[in-house]
């Protein structure tokens, strides 16, 4: 425990110690009368104790305004972007019921925003021009084994036409060889021509490797009586010649199984001075749960998803041109779950903490490295603690970013598993042969944890559920300050809220956390009750923010290149002792690979802060960020917004 966290700690029992004394010197049934939630009330709203643990507060939107939010992004005007799409809500993706809200922290308005799209369980990522990049969404929701009534699943189409592809219409009919039984396809599919394959040393012709199609099929009829077993070869009606021989479908069990959601393709850019999606060239293959990370050339790349048919993309990555709006793939495969944790290294590598928020199998693409997105080359890093438990971990980059520190929060196993971990992981990529050590361990095992980088260096972690989606009412009433240069953590006020999957949060330009989002399976300790979705936003606002003054910061240029200088004025600037650029968050399934809290080199003279951008393009990314100051007693300032360019 470093000395600072020991005297806050002190002096928050002296205060705890004081007011039970002067209580119990009172008589014992008022106390009783008084109860533990109006004097817990009592406690929290005190000064001293704002001062040294902060404070939670409920925004409750007006009921017209109110929806399942799943995805946030703070955009450049400094208001609140509110995804919902469909809202994980089969009723409202029925009737086509999109919803997307802006909110403006500092006045309190609302507005509704026509949602083009179910861009419920997209991916997201900020770009150099200030708009929001969002791909991906619901095509269709899940069905659970009993819903299903026609049998169905994945049909793999074969072209050993090495000339050309070939296309086949939706309502296409495969017939299988051995069991007879007929299957019609609910999308079109475009099947690659074959590949020829030659011998390397002597040149000599081969074989043709055929192009593949993936589509999704069902049965004519409901019933079991359709199901079949085994695996069996496929005969696609209407197809004569040539097409008839070269064209054919292999499909596994087709069945009353289960059916997973399935992504789309649409992408969109979020203009936040116009407030309206803007549709860009779709992506090549549909994601639902992706993940977009900004690559070393501006471009984005997109990751992972389950496609049309509800499998999970088979390693079959994009890039996003922001010049262009299109989507690109790239030349070699590599497979993740859905929504790893992305992050770009200052040396334009890749880094995969590891950290997922759900589907794929649970031996591929699961353990973290170093990926270099050109070659394709994957380098492990060893020491990961609770490795089988990593799916709804958190993953921050560490503040200042030249330091290169991940932290790894949390966890629980694959899937609907009850396994959870309490172990924060540390790795420093900047060491010779990174390897995960472990961090302070949490109270208790935690899923979906939020961490919020502050503008003071440390970060807030906070929620997240012992259980699967806070199964058995074991959501998480915590928060705590880590202090990076410690290593420690210190306990401060407890949320209101508790908060478990979609549930995420982002730092606000005045230096305060919103969280949003909760989505609990029941609600109820018995697990007999269903869970009613979290609609209310919670704000804490740190304890730097209740100290006797802030410094104040103003001017300067709007845009400073990498390399360059800008020069603002602070009254305060003779105890400004940490200038930081913070990337603005986009979050959403303990995924934000966005937020960055960049050390910036300063100099003062008089009343005037003149701050310096490091020069490397991967560390600063082109886009705009929060400058902050802070000054001697660890307090920001509140937010200029800068574009880097």
């Amino acid at each position: 425990m470093n000395d600072r966290a020991g005297r806050r700690r002190a002096r928050r029992l002296a205060v705890g110690t004081a007011v039970v004394l002067a209580l119990a010197g009172m008589n014992g049934p008022w106390l009783y009368r008084f109860g533990t939630a109006k004097y817990h009330q009592y406690q929290i709203n005190k000064p001293e104790y704002k001062a040294e643990n902060g404070k939670w507060e409920i925004v409750q939107f007006p009921e017209k305004y109110r929806q399942n939010t799943i995805h946030a992004a703070l955009l450049r005007t400094g208001k609140v972007l509110l995804v919902a799409g469909s809202g994980n809500n089969q009723d409202n993706f029925d009737a086509k019921k999109f919803d997307t809200r802006i909110w403006d922290p500092v006045n309190g308005t609302i507005k509704k925003v026509p949602t083009p799209k179910d861009l419920f369980c997209t991916g997201h990522t900020q770009l150099a021009n200030g708009n929001l990049l969002i791909a991906g969404g619901t095509k269709r929701y899940e069905k659970l084994k009993g819903d299903v009534t026609k049998a169905g699943g994945l049909m793999i189409v074969h072209n050993e036409n090495p000339d050309q592809p070939i296309t086949l219409p939706a309502g296409t009919k495969f017939t299988g060889k051995e069991n007879g039984k007929t299957f019609v396809s609910r999308d079109p599919v475009v099947v690659e021509r074959a590949t020829k394959v030659f011998d390397k040393r002597t040149g000599k012709f081969l074989r043709n490797d055929p192009g593949l199609g993936r589509i999704y099929v069902e049965a004519q009829k409901s019933g079991a009586k359709y199901e079949t077993g085994t695996q069996d070869n496929y005969r696609i009606q209407g197809l004569t010649g040539t097409d008839a021989r070269n064209t054919y479908g292999i499909a596994q069990k087709l069945a009353l199984d289960k059916k997973d959601f399935q992504g789309i393709r649409d992408a969109f850019e979020f203009d936040p001075v116009a407030e309206k999606y803007i549709k860009v060239d779709p992506m090549n293959e549909a994601r639902w749960y992706p993940t977009l990370t900004t690559l070393s050339d501006g471009k984005v790349l997109s990751v992972s998803g389950l496609d049309d048919i509800g499998q999970l993309v088979p390693g079959k990555n994009e890039v996003f041109d922001p010049k262009t709006r299109k989507w690109t793939y790239l030349s070699k495969v590599r497979q993740f779950p859905t929504y790893p944790a992305l992050f770009l290294m200052q040396n334009g590598k890749v880094f995969y903490s590891g950290s997922n928020a759900g589907y794929g199998p649970d031996n591929v693409g699961r353990e973290p490295g170093i990926w270099d997105v050109e070659s394709n080359k994957f380098t492990k890093i060893p020491g990961l603690s609770d490795a089988n438990k990593m799916e709804t971990s958190g993953t921050v980059l560490l503040p200042p970013a030249q330091d290169e520190k991940f932290m790894v929060i949390g966890g629980g196993g694959v899937g609907e598993s009850k396994l959870s971990s309490n172990r924060t992981r540390i790795v420093d990529l900047k060491a010779g042969s990174p390897r995960f050590v472990d961090g302070p361990t949490l109270e208790k095992g935690t899923r979906y944890p939020q961490a919020s980088i502050l503008p003071d260096d440390t970060v807030l972690v906070s929620g997240g559920s012992e259980d699967y989606r806070g199964r058995g009412d074991s959501n998480i009433h915590q928060a705590r300050l880590y202090h990076p240069d410690t290593n420690t953590f210190e306990s401060v006020a407890d949320p209101l809220v508790g908060r478990n999957y979609h549930s995420g949060s982002l730092l606000l330009p005045d230096g305060r956390v919103m969280f949003f989002g909760s989505d609990s399976l029941y609600g109820d300790k018995a697990n007999t009750k269903p869970g009613v979705f979290e609609q209310r936003i919670e704000i804490y606002t740190p304890p730097y923010l209740y100290r006797d003054s802030r410094p104040a910061l103003s001017g300067g240029p709007q845009t400073i290149a990498r390399g360059a200088s800008g020069t603002f004025t602070s009254p305060q600037a003779s105890v400004i002792k940490k200038v930081r650029l913070i990337r603005p968050s986009a979050s959403t399934h303990v995924t934000d690979v966005d937020q960055r809290s960049v050390e910036l080199k300063f100099t003062v003279s008089g009343d005037k802060v003149k701050v310096t951008v490091p020069e490397n393009k991967n560390l600063v990314q082109s886009g705009w960020y929060m400058l902050f100051v802070d000054d001697d007693q660890g307090t920001p300032s509140k937010a200029q917004w800068v574009r880097v360019p």
